[in-house]
């Protein structure tokens, strides 16, 4: 397995739509393999292909401890409205309120070429639209009604009273 880069706002491949996996090949499975490493190594919530600059309809989703596995994903049913702050991996130091559905259920494969059905509320609905958005060229700034720049975190200070380890 490997950490993958991220690709930045300004990348054009971000801006393309990703094809369809035809099959799950290996490739496709280390694929899967080093979204998920690369998922956990910035502790992030949801990765999609595109970003580490692959144009296929793949995604990977961590909720908890949980990790989702979503090949060729497709929203089937979508309920309500909720307005929440998104950030991204690819639009570092900037965050926004976005509109999306508060409920969601999509249809994906699996690692193994299963169909199944993924279906969430709040954080997974929010994750599951933020990430199949990618896979057609869309980055939450595009929808976002509000944009913010994020505060860097502020340093610790130093009182002299620990060593930095």
């Amino acid at each position: 397995m490997a950490l993958l880069n991220i690709r930045q706002a300004g990348d054009e491949l971000l801006r393309k739509k990703s094809r369809p996996v035809a099959d799950i090949s290996p490739k496709i499975i280390t694929l899967l393999d080093d979204m998920k490493e690369t998922l956990t190594g910035v502790d992030g919530i949801g990765l999609a292909a595109p970003q580490v600059g692959v144009l296929r309809r793949v995604v990977v989703i961590s909720h908890g401890e949980m990790y989702y596995e979503l090949i060729n994903p497709e929203i089937t049913d979508r309920r309500d409205v909720q307005n929440k702050q998104e950030a991204c991996l690819s639009v570092p130091g900037k965050k926004g309120l976005v509109e999306r559905p508060a409920y969601i259920k999509a249809k994906a494969t699996n690692r193994d070429g299963e169909e199944y059905e993924i279906e969430g509320e709040d954080i997974i609905a929010i994750a599951v639209c933020h990430e199949i958005d990618h896979l057609d060229g869309i980055l939450f700034i595009d929808r976002a009604t509000e944009l913010y720049e994020i505060d860097p975190e502020p340093e610790d200070e130093d009182d002299g009273d620990e060593e930095d380890y």
